[in-house]
């Protein structure tokens, strides 16, 4: 049969070639159509198109509405195979049609059957309101929500936010495992400035509430870009460190090795002052493959890193103090936030790795409004719940219910239970206790500073590493440098999930509020 069939005159009239008015108006833009986005993202020649010739009767304005404003299909990333859900600002701006939708829903019921990553890329404006304006259609609500939550934890969620992401996007980013988003170009959020004013009278900056960095720092997404290369680049980057589905092998490259300057220089990164201030990002990069490390939630709960990476080529999720921001402390975001890097790692039987250095729960009326208590809840559900193996090790400071809450000692059944040399714990910092005790010793001493400064000395040599591993409270006291060789020893001989469990008849922990 010679020459072009119908079907085919359709499909090549979807092409970016095809339609270079309004590919020039995206580019004008700043922004790449969503063909090149998946172009980028996926191996060559890989991309097989679903539902290309889907399209409703009639568009707003009675204008056609190519592939209905969504290209999806599945294709290989760097050799794996997933599926690829990227909205078309070209058509209609991106807004999710009910074909979309259904279009939508199959690459869902691909990703579960085949358990296979889902990738979405976002460029549009939510549910398109010409189509949800009657309730005939709009009354049964849209499953595509619960749908997705199904595909969480049995695959990767990841997205990249490259445009408007209002209403439906956010949504579904909010359930991602990875967000990424384009500086300058992405805006996040459940409602745009217009409907804002409409509904609040409110005027909002855009990019100062919705923008990139403004939702990274809300915990909405994991990293800021400055360009889709970048995004694309990022999304790989993670896929690769997780395996395509909760019960495949997890992906182990031997022999890598760390930052090689970093590893020599680690036995002195931490100060034996406990006031003393240090980066925790130069321990990761001494314990940690090189350019092996992702994290998560950069720009949220500084005085927390959550990443993943690999030690020996063996994944490993991390969640680790940070005292140069608010002396690591636990506060409210930092336990959500820690919360998340262990259900994440949980679900697809990635072990994980505490690095603790902080004075203890953050304490105040703030602290308390925040739901601090609420969110220690959260955390201890998470870690006491989790089935992958767990190693503790504290680095330096480990005081109160923040030792505690954060996995310290055998608080959760750690595979591997770690003090560095100038590691210290105790309920509270001697300072702190001596003051609260022995308030009434000092005020009748007749020189209390340096009465102070005797029972300091007193307790503080019994809160040391050694004192801790008397009473069995750490199964060995050793280097830094020491460290990244046991855990990698370790992770080769570990199962994937603890075997030692409870028998708990339950289904799951009720989270707390």
């Amino acid at each position: 049969m010679n020459g072009e069939l119908p079907h085919e005159q359709r499909q090549r009239e979807l092409l970016d070639d095809a339609r270079p008015d309004q590919v020039a108006k995206q580019h004008a833009r700043g922004k790449l159509t969503a063909r090149e986005r998946i172009a980028l993202l996926t191996d060559e020649g890989t991309f097989v198109e679903i539902g290309a010739l889907a399209r409703p009767e009639v568009g707003p304005e009675g204008k056609d509405i190519p592939a209905d404003g969504i290209i999806t299909g599945t294709a290989l990333i760097d050799g794996r195979p997933s599926v690829i859900v990227a909205s078309d600002y070209t058509a209609a701006g991106g807004s999710n049609g009910m074909l979309g939708n259904e279009k939508a829903r199959r690459c869902i019921e691909i990703a579960a059957t085949r358990g296979i990553p889902m990738v979405s890329l976002f460029d549009g404006g939510g549910h398109r309101i010409t189509e949800g304006l009657d309730a005939r259609d709009f009354a049964g609500g849209i499953d595509i929500q619960e749908l997705a939550t199904r595909l969480s934890g049995w695959v990767p969620l990841v997205c990249a936010f490259l445009g408007p992401g209002y209403g439906q996007p956010a949504l579904s980013g909010a359930i991602a495992d990875y967000a990424v988003a384009v500086r300058g170009i992405a805006t996040i959020g459940m409602a745009p400035p217009a409907l804002v004013k409409a509904a609040t009278g409110e005027d909002v900056d855009e990019q100062a509430m919705f923008g990139a960095d403004a939702q990274a720092e809300f915990g909405t997404v994991d990293l800021v870009v400055d360009d889709e290369e970048d995004a694309m680049l990022a999304l790989r980057v993670f896929l690769a460190t997780l395996p395509p589905n909760a019960e495949a092998p997890l992906p182990v490259e031997r022999g890598l090795k760390p930052q090689l300057e970093a590893a020599r220089r680690l036995d002195g990164v931490v100060p034996a002052d406990p006031r003393a201030g240090y980066d925790m990002n130069d321990v990761l990069a001494g314990l940690v493959d090189e350019d092996s490390e992702i994290e998560l939630k950069s720009g949220f709960a500084r005085n927390m890193i959550t990443s993943l990476a690999t030690i020996d080529g063996h994944p490993i999720g991390i969640v680790a103090s940070q005292p140069t921001v608010l002396a690591g402390a636990l506060d409210t975001d930092a336990a959500d936030k820690a919360a998340h890097l262990v259900s994440l790692c949980d679900a697809f039987g990635i072990p994980v790795l505490l690095l603790i250095d902080q004075p203890g729960l953050a304490v105040g009326a703030a602290a308390e409004r925040s739901g601090l208590t609420r969110s220690t809840g959260r955390l201890s559900i998470a870690l006491g719940s989790a089935t992958v193996p767990v190693f503790s090790v504290l680095v330096r400071k480990g005081y109160g219910g923040g030792y505690v809450i954060l996995g310290g000692g055998r608080s959760y059944r750690p595979e591997l239970v770690l003090a560095w040399p100038h590691a210290e714990t105790g309920v509270m910092s001697p300072d702190s206790a001596i003051d609260l005790v022995f308030r009434k010793d000092l005020e009748s001493a007749a020189d209390p500073a340096a009465r102070r400064q005797e029972l300091i000395s007193l307790f503080g040599d019994r809160l040391g590493a050694v004192r801790g591993a008397e009473g069995f409270g750490f199964d060995a006291v050793i280097r830094p440098s020491e460290t990244r060789d046991l855990l990698a020893a370790t992770l080769a001989t570990l199962p994937r999930r603890k075997l030692m469990q409870g028998v708990t008849p339950r289904h799951h922990p009720v989270q707390p509020l």
